[in-house]
């Protein structure tokens, strides 16, 4: 297993300190962690193994090894592979969504409880919008896979992602200005850097496409 330090991270630790926001950037990258461990564990149950860990601006991010049993199980029993990917992209928003019910309960002061249940539903809410390679973004891509086959369904989550993000990036305009928070031009930049470069992989898998339907 690879460990690795995205060095954003320093980047952006810098800025929330100038901003007065460290505070609520280190509560978010705790429930962030947990989310990721949430991915982890449920990867674990279902038989994958880790490949690597990395910490990112905004927490770790886990990523699996796929081997050739697995492909094989895909083919055998239709999709298996991507169902696990589903079920692995889902265990994240769904501890965040865990904690924030079991914090409601506690008896903990009201300021604490409303700070801990309004990072965990904005963690599943930001993790659940269907840019790739967001959890909802896996899900969707997954969805699509099954439906309609992977080059399909890289095509339309690159597409579907691109127009998200600009509707996102026009809002999220309005509301820097309004609410004139550092935190949401964070949030659209790191957006579109994770977009640029799954666009690029994308890319390069479409280039192959042509070339295998070109000499077949």
């Amino acid at each position: 297993m690879r460990i690795r330090i995205d060095l954003k991270i320093f980047i952006f630790l810098i800025l929330f300190i100038l901003t007065r926001q460290i505070e609520i950037y280190a509560l978010m990258m705790v429930f962030a962690i947990i989310h990721e461990l949430g991915h982890m564990f449920s990867g674990i149950l279902l038989g994958l193994k880790i490949e690597k860990m990395e910490l990112m601006p905004y927490g770790v991010s886990v990523s699996f090894r796929l081997t050739t049993k697995d492909y094989n199980n895909k083919i055998k029993n239709g999709n298996l592979l991507e169902l696990k990917k589903i079920i692995v992209a889902i265990a994240g928003p769904l501890t965040n969504l865990l904690i924030a019910i079991i914090t409601y309960y506690l008896d903990i002061g009201e300021e604490l409880k409303a700070l801990v249940v309004y990072s965990n539903i904005l963690l599943l809410l930001f993790n659940l919008i269907p840019v790739y390679p967001l959890d909802g973004g896996r899900i969707l891509k997954s969805i699509l896979h099954i439906l309609f086959g992977k080059k399909t369904a890289e095509k339309y989550i690159n597409n579907i992602s691109f127009v998200l993000l600009l509707f996102l990036t026009f809002v999220s305009s309005i509301a820097i200005i309004y609410l004139k928070n550092i935190a949401i031009f964070l949030i659209i930049a790191f957006l579109w850097l994770m977009y640029i470069k799954e666009d690029k992989v994308y890319r390069r898998k479409e280039n192959i496409y042509k070339l295998l339907e070109k000499n077949s």
